[in-house]
């Protein structure tokens, strides 16, 4: 029977933000202990001479791919909007810090999105399909993107 697998791999990564003009205690450097949560889908490989023989994607795979477009890049960074205050990006660069600025203030739904392109476009070639993507900022609190609702409001 050929059916549609989904895969998850799970990651944890630590990082701190801040969101700037936020008007809570969020504006201010803090961290959280991330939980990504990354699923794709497709169909087991039928061909008996692939190593990978009924595998959907290695779990090894999925790792690098993960580890390589974003734990390297996010892990134990301080990730600020590129327009955070200038005086607190140029404290940061002198300490050698681990600094990431990025386009977009770094809320958790930002940088979901920013993590489902980054993972569409290095799945790109595989075959697989992403179908869901989880990032999760503390042990109560997520946000969530799954493909149906990509599909759904890109053909409407």
């Amino acid at each position: 029977m050929k059916s549609r697998i989904r895969v998850t791999k799970i990651f944890t990564f630590e990082m701190a933000h801040a969101l700037e003009k936020y008007d809570g205690p969020c504006k201010n450097i803090h961290g959280h202990s991330y939980r990504l949560q990354v699923t794709v889908a497709g169909y087991p490989k039928e061909n008996i001479n692939d190593p990978k023989n009924g595998m959907v994607i290695d779990f090894g795979d999925l790792k690098k791919i993960v580890e390589t477009h974003i734990i390297q890049k996010f892990d134990h960074a301080i990730v600020l909007g590129k327009n955070a205050d200038t005086q607190i990006i140029k404290a940061l660069s002198t300490e050698q810090q681990k600094l990431v600025l990025t386009d977009y203030t770094p809320t958790s739904e930002n940088l979901l999105l920013d993590f489902v392109e980054t993972l569409m476009q290095a799945l790109n070639n595989g075959g697989n399909r992403l179908v869901s993507v989880i990032l999760s900022e503390t042990a109560s609190s997520y946000v969530e993107w799954k493909a149906e609702d990509y599909l759904a409001e890109n053909e409407a």
